[in-house]
């Protein structure tokens, strides 16, 4: 039986979740389908764009994405301050972006005159609006439920398109996140669909590089604001160009590893992000490439799974015995 969102979420240990959500029919999400011969490409768009646009409307920041042939990756940071500072006003107009709202919602944004009761209403639907934009389940029922529409009409098909329920672990520590964004980033080259980060379509770290060739970072993306200092903005405790040099090595040791290729190192360039995270280069590579096959729940130091546990009064510790042999074994 699924475990219980709430059994999982715990914003109080951390605000970055990993979510998937898989096609639960043979038909492709996205790619070729070779049974029939017909080409879905064109839905990776759609995912993408619906992506960026609840990264605007939503207090949750998007750390990275890959939208694959039947499933997708994302790395969510949830933001409850964000949406605790919005102003009533503020949480509706972002609302009705998404959704209709109310009769009540709709007289608010026009400036109609509310009699008592409707205000009194009106204070109730902020409250569960402004709950439901800085919660993970309702990000992705926005991001699932479109899409399932959209493409059931293209294929001409009623029923389910994606499995019941997205899968989510939580990212209990920076080496975490930064272990599952790359795992995530690299989803196009350890499937074979691509050679290199900045030619993998539809993903986080080619929108990265774009814009760093630029001098700039992405504005829908969570930004890498350096390290960790006094008064820091809100973003990435790490330099931008330190991570998009350990993901190229990565990917190049990814792509080399199918042609037999003897290099197995990461360069020194990209060793002071791994210091930094104290996780040897040897237990980088195997993070980076079996990420979910390692963790199937949430993912930190034993002092960190320790406190995330306990909050949520869970007896058993799963994964335990993997996240202290690969993030507390330096």
């Amino acid at each position: 039986m699924p475990t219980a969102r709430k059994a999982i979420v715990s914003i109080e240990d951390t605000p970055y979740y990993h979510c998937i959500s898989r096609c639960v029919r043979r038909a492709y999400l996205c790619g070729k389908d070779d049974y029939t011969g017909q080409s879905y490409e064109h839905r990776r768009e759609w995912v993408e764009e619906r992506i960026l646009e609840l990264g605007r409307v939503f207090a949750i920041d998007i750390c990275a994405y890959a939208v694959m042939s039947n499933h997708l990756h994302l790395v969510l940071c949830v933001d409850i301050y964000e949406a605790n500072a919005w102003s009533e006003l503020e949480v509706v107009q972002r609302w009705h972006q998404l959704f209709n709202g109310t009769d009540i919602t709709r007289k608010f944004i026009k400036g109609v005159s509310l009699d008592d009761v409707e205000t009194i209403l009106l204070s109730k639907s902020i409250a569960e609006y402004r709950g439901r934009l800085s919660d993970m389940s309702w990000f992705m029922r926005a991001l699932n439920e479109p899409i399932a529409r959209k493409a059931n009409r293209e294929d001409k098909c009623s029923g389910r398109f994606w499995e019941g329920r997205f899968k989510s672990q939580a990212l209990l520590d920076e080496a975490a996140v930064l272990a599952c964004m790359a795992y995530v980033d690299l989803n196009p080259i350890r499937a074979k669909m691509t050679k290199t980060p900045e030619d993998s379509d539809f993903t986080s770290i080619k929108r990265r590089i774009k814009a760093a060739l630029k001098g700039e970072q992405p504005t829908n993306l969570i930004a890498f604001v350096g390290n960790e200092r006094r008064e820091m903005p809100k973003g990435l405790a790490f330099h931008l160009d330190d991570y998009l040099q350990l993901v190229d090595e990565t990917g190049l040791i990814i792509y080399n590893e199918s042609r037999d290729d003897k290099r197995r190192a990461i360069s020194e360039l990209a060793i002071p992000i791994l210091n930094r995270l104290n996780i040897p280069s040897e237990n980088w590579l195997k993070l980076a490439t079996e990420f979910m096959r390692l963790f199937k729940g949430p993912v930190g130091s034993l002092q960190e799974l320790d406190a995330y546990c306990a909050h949520l009064a869970r007896k058993r510790r799963q994964g335990a015995g993997n996240c202290h042999r690969w993030l507390d074994s330096a």
